[in-house]
């Protein structure tokens, strides 16, 4: 692999899984920089960030946003960067050796625009939710045909699904700005699925790879959980209307939106 990967890691109090992120990426010889987008984190993590930047001798960016959102953390992390290829992961993931090679092995000859996302587990070593999706639709919204797809038997190499998760992915970064990006109008959540429905709308493809890995230790940021469903909610709903077609299919999520954050704010 000849092209350069630059690391973007959006952080907002994440905790101590942080650092373990940070070190992996650092030891990673295929990642040629980092770039860190701190959107918010208390004083003695924003020290620590700094002493790491300054210690990496330029192969580390910090950057110190007013907490925009993820995608738009993102967004100004590769701003930051010229490198052909861009890395996505949240800060509470630890990537395997060896897994940026199996991600771009897998982006070679995709058609564009392409995004490549890995198998993401936990500490239990089992696949978590969200890593391989179908496209999302109100029909999966509603439970009424199945969207995520970790029960599945595993690939046994790369395959093409409707959706990755925007924990842990790898595009080329032609790609990411032909796509404009992630949309700044989610704050959190949802911005993934819409990168990569926009992805398959455009013709390019959506791939995953199960011979790439990162362990996700998941939920380390200390927001408040009603915080968190309530902007769940919302990029649902703006999802929704945003890929409406046609008045009968507005009309139908216009109906289903209130009973979907009624759910999610039900959930404990």
């Amino acid at each position: 692999m000849t092209d350069r990967v630059a690391a973007l890691v959006v952080t907002y109090h994440t905790g101590p899984r942080l650092l373990e992120c940070l070190y992996a990426l650092k030891a990673e010889p295929t990642v040629s920089e980092i770039i860190i987008a701190d959107n918010g984190n208390p004083a003695a993590v924003q020290a620590w960030l700094k002493a790491f930047a300054d210690a990496a001798q330029g192969r580390v960016k910090l950057l110190c946003l007013p907490n925009p959102g993820f995608g738009a953390g993102v967004n100004r992390a590769a701003e930051e960067t010229d490198a052909e290829l861009l890395l996505v992961i949240n800060p509470d993931c630890v990537l395997r050796r060896g897994s940026v090679r199996q991600l771009s092995d897998a982006l070679g000859g995709a058609p564009a625009p392409a995004i490549v996302g890995g198998r993401i587990f936990g500490v239990d070593g089992i696949e978590q939710r969200g890593a391989r999706r179908n496209t999302l639709t109100l029909a999966t919204a509603l439970g009424l045909s199945r969207w995520t797809l970790e029960t599945d038997p595993p690939p046994s190499g790369p395959i093409r699904v409707g959706a990755i998760s925007g924990a842990f992915f790898l595009m080329r970064r032609a790609d990411f700005e032909t796509l404009g990006g992630f949309d700044e109008g989610y704050f959190l959540h949802v911005e993934d699925v819409d990168l990569c429905r926009r992805a398959i709308d455009a013709g390019g493809a959506v791939i995953y790879q199960p011979a790439a890995g990162a362990l996700h230790y998941t939920s380390t940021s200390n927001a408040p959980s009603d915080f968190v469903r309530g902007h769940k909610a919302k990029s649902l709903a703006r999802y929704f209307r945003k890929f409406a077609r046609g008045p009968i299919e507005r009309a139908l999520v216009e109906l289903t939106v209130p009973f979907m954050a009624l759910a999610l704010k039900m959930r404990r």
